[in-house]
């Protein structure tokens, strides 16, 4: 029997009403909203203005507290900090520092996640990549267009190697190149495991990328489903085949109305979207090497964004814990056996863990001062693991530099 995965959302009920200054009911922004999000799925949050989705984001968020109701995330409250550390944001307006390179912008983001410095700077460069930003990452994110400035803000949602992405308008201000590569990117997201919610007004960009899609109108749900079956004439039947004559046509169009009594209704050429056509010419125009002052194209996805198999992981956060509770020596694999790309900043600590206590065990002790009268020697104060694992995640090769000792005792 396989076995059923809870969804990543979860609202059940869900009501948010916006009050006056004497606290009375001005604006029923969201109403009775019931939806679930499966993992794994690209989901598409519809609407126009003021139907309830930025709203129902910042709920998810816990940036709004609901009226009524009720709603999960990873089977827990938005509000715990540990969820939190689980979602990447893309919101509809870039708010980033404008003095900082794209660099020390992704660095910063990472630091607020406490990754490690070298892990910091290997997803920078492979998220660059992947947006297409790295021949411009030395200039300050205040020069940046408004479509660069959404690339750079996909990248650092991306940063922490989130399992549930929020994407609010993430074509906004794009070109159909750049709109087209995000799009790439969340199809490839969405295959490698990701669990995706997309608000747009793009529809076309909606129809292209999720698997289900709920449209919003006066903060209630009108239609919920699979994107295809919401758009599906069943009462049409479609015919496609090679060009045919003008004589074969005719015998078809005689032959429909003898067995079923009816006339075709049309009979046209297939056409192609508009952004196949645009995005053939640009490809052609890139194969000619023309030179071109913007974006350039994006790469492939990062490697340290695919699905977590954090057994490895997993293994060494037990081992730590369980050390750190009845005071014995951690048991921990050896770095060579992670081969996880999720796991690469564990791996990172594992590797200063092991120096760290190597250069305990072979560093010599030190002669008392000849100018002060010896003492016993206090006992050498026990590093818990875990403060290891906070001083690698925290940057340990960033730190403070030790003082010189003490030289006011002379003789």
């Amino acid at each position: 029997m396989v076995e059923q995965q809870l969804p990543v959302v979860q609202t059940a009920g869900l009501c948010k009403t916006f009050r006056d200054f004497w606290r009375r009911p001005r604006v029923e922004a969201v109403k009775d909203l019931s939806m679930e999000i499966r993992p794994g799925e690209v989901f598409g949050l519809l609407g126009p203005n003021g139907s309830g989705k930025t709203t129902t984001i910042k709920m998810l968020l816990g940036l709004l507290y609901p009226t009524r109701g009720r709603i999960s995330l990873f089977g827990k409250s938005p509000s715990d900090v540990a969820v939190k550390a689980r979602i990447g944001f893309l919101p509809e307006e870039s708010y980033l520092y404008r003095f900082l390179v794209a660099h020390e912008t992704l660095d910063y983001y990472g630091r607020l996640f406490r990754l490690p410095a070298r892990v910091r700077k290997e997803r920078a460069d492979r998220l660059l990549d992947m947006v297409g930003l790295r021949q411009e990452a030395k200039r300050p994110i205040g020069e940046y267009s408004k479509g660069m400035a959404r690339r750079i803000g996909l990248a650092q949602a991306l940063m922490n190697d989130p399992e549930f992405l929020i994407l609010d308008e993430p074509t906004s201000g794009l070109d159909p190149i750049g709109a087209r590569q995000i799009k790439d990117v969340i199809r490839a997201l969405g295959k490698k495991g990701k669990t995706i919610l997309l608000s747009s007004h793009m529809l076309a960009d909606v129809e292209d990328v999720c698997d289900r899609v709920t449209i919003l109108y006066g903060g209630q749900q009108r239609a919920v489903g699979e994107v295809g079956d919401l758009l599906r004439q069943r009462d049409i039947t479609q015919i496609t085949a090679p060009s045919l004559s003008p004589e074969t046509l005719d015998q078809v169009k005689k032959l429909v109305s003898r067995l079923e009594k009816r006339d075709i209704l049309e009979v046209s050429n297939p056409r192609v979207k508009l952004e196949d056509f645009f995005m053939k010419i640009v490809q052609e125009a890139q194969a000619a090497n023309i030179k071109t002052s913007g974006a350039r194209s994006g790469g492939a996805v990062p490697e340290f964004l695919e699905k977590a198999t954090a057994s490895t992981t997993d293994q060494i956060i037990e081992s730590l814990v369980e050390a750190s509770a009845h005071n014995t020596e951690p048991v921990l694999p050896a770095p060579e056996a992670i081969v996880d790309p999720r796991s690469q900043a564990a791996k990172i600590v594992l590797n200063e863990l092991i120096s760290g206590s190597q250069s305990e065990e072979e560093s010599p002790t030190q002669e008392p001062h000849p100018a002060r009268p010896q003492q016993p020697a206090a006992p050498a104060p026990q590093v818990s693991a875990d403060q290891s694992v906070l001083d690698a995640l925290m940057g340990g090769d960033d730190g403070e530099k030790q003082k010189p000792a003490d030289q006011s005792d002379k003789s």
